[in-house]
């Protein structure tokens, strides 16, 4: 027996925190994400939601057509994160690794600490139990010899449900007549390509394997292997220093055309990512943008290597960058750094060893800003803490957007 693993999955999540802070929420079609007349998707919703076809990345127009009635709320990430973290101490306690895979979700390896599946199930009802006690919340447990099997348990008696798969002959005797799009590796486009070869379950998978492979190569390999039961994966922990890329993307309420606003997002973004970077440590040798315009269509930009440690350095490539797109009305605007790094030696320059460098960033920082206040009537100077949270940065942009002069000739 290689591996016993546990799948933790909380049970719509955002929804049930607000429900449990607020009990006459209780039974409602609770919808958490945009405001119905607001661009944006469902971030979750409650079970009496989903009964009138909502659930996630739903367009939240087409939510509200499907249940006008129900209760519409923002996400409060700074509490999700909050009652994220107790959830994690309580799950770390009996698992010799975790791996986080979102707020609300995790793989752990339980081998070590249960000896056997007896053990592992006493470790799945404490997990439950505490997590219950102690904040008040439910959760599915998929308990399992393999990751993917782990996953298809905890899905499998949603919601507050238990179910286990020990072996990959119970995984394929479960999975045998099911949609391919229950192989968690199946998106939408590759489903429609296995249909579109006779492929519609996971048993077709299985007696189609080389069709499978030739025609995803690698990947057909790996949904093959998943179809027979065959995951060997390692729960694996997530380290802050494996991260590839940070970055911040907003989307406008309103599609917007005038790129020197489209310049000061940038700058507000680019404080939020150096500082999401500076919080663990990291240096950047890559800056990108990402801009999808109103037609959909999407175009990205990005320089290395590039010299910058700071966000007004960032800023300024950035807007090198927007300076490439072509300029039309445009739907979201994003900033990022890659090419992470821990390196804290880089080489210094004459300008460094003075201080001449720093002072010179921090006076142009301080210039954009007062710039930008006094543009705008705002306090960004006084609140650039409050403008690390993605809810008030948003906020803040739209407030901006809406207050664009007419007879602005900025440029």
């Amino acid at each position: 027996m290689k591996n016993i693993i546990i799948h933790v999955d909380m049970d719509a999540f955002y929804a049930s925190v607000e429900i449990r802070d607020n009990p006459a929420l209780k039974g409602r079609p609770l919808i958490i994400g945009s405001m119905p007349n607001e661009r944006g998707v469902v971030a979750t919703c409650s079970y009496e939601a989903r009964k009138y076809g909502v659930h996630s990345g739903m367009n939240i127009k087409e939510a509200y057509r499907q249940c006008p009635d129900g209760i519409y709320m923002r996400p409060n990430f700074d509490k999700y994160k909050r009652v994220s973290a107790q959830l994690h101490d309580i799950w770390k306690t009996y698992a010799s690794a975790s791996e986080y895979i979102a707020l609300d979700e995790a793989y752990l390896d339980v081998k070590e600490r249960a000896k056997d599946w007896n053990g592992a199930r006493k470790i799945a009802r404490f997990i439950k139990q505490r997590t219950k006690e102690e904040a008040g919340l439910s959760c599915s447990v998929g308990l399992a010899y393999s990751k993917t099997a782990a996953k298809t348990a905890s899905e499998e008696k949603k919601p507050d449900g238990y179910f286990e798969i020990l072996d990959a002959e119970a995984f394929r005797e479960l999975l045998a007549d099911r949609d391919v799009r229950s192989l968690y590796t199946v998106g939408p486009k590759t489903a429609e390509k296995l249909n579109a070869y006779g492929i519609h379950t996971v048993l077709d998978i299985r007696n189609n394997r080389e069709r499978v492979e030739k025609l995803f190569g690698k990947k057909g390999i790996w949904i093959a292997d998943l179809a027979m039961g065959i995951d060997d994966r390692d729960v694996i922990p997530y380290r802050s220093e494996d991260a590839k890329s940070i970055s911040r993307e907003l989307t406008f309420q309103e599609d917007v055309s005038d790129f020197v606003f489209l310049k000061e997002v940038l700058f507000l973004l680019s404080l939020s990512v150096e500082n999401r970077a500076k919080r663990v440590g990291f240096q950047w040798k890559g800056v990108s943008i990402k801009i999808t315009y109103s037609d959909m269509k999407s175009v990205s930009r990005s320089k290395s290597p590039v010299d910058c440690g700071t966000a007004i350095e960032i800023y300024n490539e950035a807007v090198r960058l927007l300076e490439q797109v072509p300029k039309m009305t445009v739907r979201l605007v994003g900033v990022g750094i890659y090419n992470l790094s821990r390196d804290e030696y880089r080489q210094l320059t004459f300008d460094d060893l003075m201080g001449d460098l720093s002072k010179r960033h921090e006076e142009e920082m301080r210039e954009v800003l007062e710039a930008l206040g006094n543009h705008y009537g705002l306090d960004f100077a006084g609140n650039l803490d409050k403008l690390q949270h993605m809810e008030t940065l948003h906020k803040t942009v739209e407030y901006m957007r809406k207050h664009i002069k007419k007879s602005d000739t900025r440029t």
